[in-house]
C-alpha cells in the first residue's frame, strides 16, 4: 500500500486552491461588494502561504519525521478547507484559505520527495507519472463533485476537503515510520545548481497559464452565455482528464518524443488556448481544456525529474521546495498578471486573456527550438 499512499498524499494537494472554482460565480454573488480580483484570490490565496511553508517543510525534515509532517499538514488541510464554509465575510473566508495554504505547503513537497526516497531511475519517472495521473484523477472527482455541490449553495463545495480525512488514515497505517534526515553542516550550506532555478521558473510560467482555466472558466462561460457553475466544474475537470492520460503514458511519450517532449507539450497548450479564445461550442471547449491538461500532465513531472537528477537524493527536499514554491508563485500571480494585462489593453474579456496566453506559448516554443538549433550547431562545430 506504499505506492497508493504516496499518490494519495499528492491527490490532497493538487488543485487544492481550485477545488471550489465551480462555486466562484456563486461566491461573487454572495459578496456583491467585493472586488472581482478579490473573488479570484479565493482560489489563489492558499498559494501565498504554500510558498513559505514548502521551505519550512524542507527545514523540518531534519528535525521531524516526514510522516509526522504529513499528518500535521493534512490535519490543517482538513480543518481550514472545510471550515471556510462557515464564514460570513470575504476577509474571514480569505483567512481560512491562507491557513489551507499552510497545510498544503507542509505536505506538497513531501508527496514528491517520498517518491525520490523510495524509487530510482525509470521506476521513479513512472511513479512521477502515476503520481501526476492519479492526482489529476482526484482533481476530476473533486471538481465534478464541487460543481454538483455548488447547486446546493456556495458553501457546500468546501466539503470536498473532507477527502483529507481518508488520506490521514492511509498515511497513519501505511506510510513507514522514518527518522529525521541527517546532514552534515557543510552540506547544509550547499548551493543548488542554477539549472534548478531555471526549472523552477519554467514551472511558475506553466502554472500561471494552466491555472487561468480554473480561475477564469466560470466567468468565461458566463460571459459567453454558455453555462454556469455545474458546467464550469465539468469543463475544468477535463484539464485533469488530459493530464491523467499523458501522465499514465509518460515513459512511452518520453521514449518517443525524447528532447522535443517539452516544446511539443507547450505547443499543444498554446493551440488549446487559442481555440478557447475563439470557440463558442461546448465540445470544442472541452477538447481544448483537455489539451491544456495534456501539456501540464507531461511538463510538471518531467520538470520535477530533471530538477531532482541535478542533485544528490539527500537534497531532494530542497529542490522540490524550490520548484513547488515557484509553481505556487505562478498560481497566485495568475489572475493578477492576466487581469493586469487585460486592463492595460482595455479588453476585460476572458477570451482576450486566453488568446494572449496562446500567443505567448507559441513564442516560447519558437525560442526553445531556436536555442536547441543554435546549441546543436555549436556542439557540431566543437567536435570538428
Amino acid at each position: 500500500m506504499l505506492k497508493p499512499t504516496i499518490i494519495a498524499i499528492s491527490m490532497a494537494t493538487v488543485m487544492a486552491g481550485a477545488a471550489i472554482s465551480p462555486a466562484l460565480g456563486l461566491i461573487a454573488a454572495n459578496f456583491p461588494d467585493a472586488d472581482p480580483v478579490l473573488i479570484k484570490l479565493i482560489l489563489t490565496a492558499p498559494s501565498l502561504f504554500i510558498i513559505p511553508f514548502t521551505f519550512i517543510s524542507s527545514y523540518l525534515t531534519s528535525k521531524i519525521a516526514k510522516r509526522t509532517i504529513v499528518l500535521i499538514g493534512l490535519s490543517i488541510y482538513v480543518i481550514a478547507g472545510v471550515g471556510a464554509q462557515f464564514t460570513n465575510t470575504i476577509e474571514m473566508l480569505l483567512a481560512f484559505r491562507f491557513v489551507l495554504g499552510a497545510g498544503v505547503g507542509l505536505v506538497m513537497p513531501l508527496g514528491i520527495t517520498l517518491i525520490s526516497d523510495h524509487f530510482r531511475g525509470r521506476e521513479q519517472v513512472k511513479m512521477m507519472g502515476y503520481n501526476s495521473a492519479f492526482s489529476n484523477f482526484g482533481g476530476i472527482l473533486t471538481m465534478m463533485l464541487a460543481g454538483y455541490l455548488a447547486a446546493i449553495s456556495w458553501r457546500a463545495p468546501f466539503n470536498v476537503y473532507l477527502m483529507g480525512v481518508v488520506i490521514i488514515i492511509l498515511v497513519y497505517f501505511f506510510l513507514p515510520k522514518d527518522q529525521p534526515m541527517k546532514r552534515d553542516r557543510q552540506a547544509t550550506k550547499l548551493k543548488l545548481p542554477l539549472a534548478v532555478f531555471g526549472y523552477a521558473l519554467a514551472s511558475a510560467g506553466v502554472m500561471l497559464v494552466y491555472y487561468s482555466v480554473a480561475t477564469n472558466m466560470a466567468l468565461y462561460l458566463e460571459q459567453s452565455n454558455i453555462g454556469g457553475a455545474g458546467l464550469a466544474g465539468t469543463v475544468i475537470s477535463f484539464t485533469t482528464v488530459g493530464g491523467m492520460v499523458t501522465s499514465l503514458t509518460l515513459i512511452q511519450l518520453q521514449d518517443t518524443l525524447k528532447s522535443y517532449i517539452m516544446p511539443l507539450s507547450l505547443l499543444v497548450m498554446g493551440i488549446a488556448f487559442v481555440g478557447l479564445s475563439f470557440s463558442h461550442s461546448v465540445p470544442i471547449i472541452l477538447a481544448c481544456t483537455c489539451m491544456v491538461g495534456f501539456g501540464q500532465g507531461i511538463l510538471f513531472p518531467i520538470i520535477n525529474v530533471k530538477a531532482l537528477n541535478l542533485v544528490n537524493p539527500l537534497y531532494s527536499d530542497r529542490v522540490i521546495a524550490t520548484v513547488s514554491s515557484a509553481i505556487y508563485v505562478g498560481q497566485f500571480s495568475s489572475p493578477l498578471v492576466l487581469d493586469g494585462i487585460a486592463r492595460l489593453a482595455g479588453l476585460p474579456a476572458i477570451r482576450f486573456q486566453y488568446f494572449i496566453i496562446g500567443g505567448a506559448l507559441g513564442v516560447t516554443v519558437l525560442l526553445m527550438l531556436v536555442y536547441r538549433f543554435v546549441t546543436k550547431e555549436k556542439t557540431v562545430e566543437a567536435q570538428m
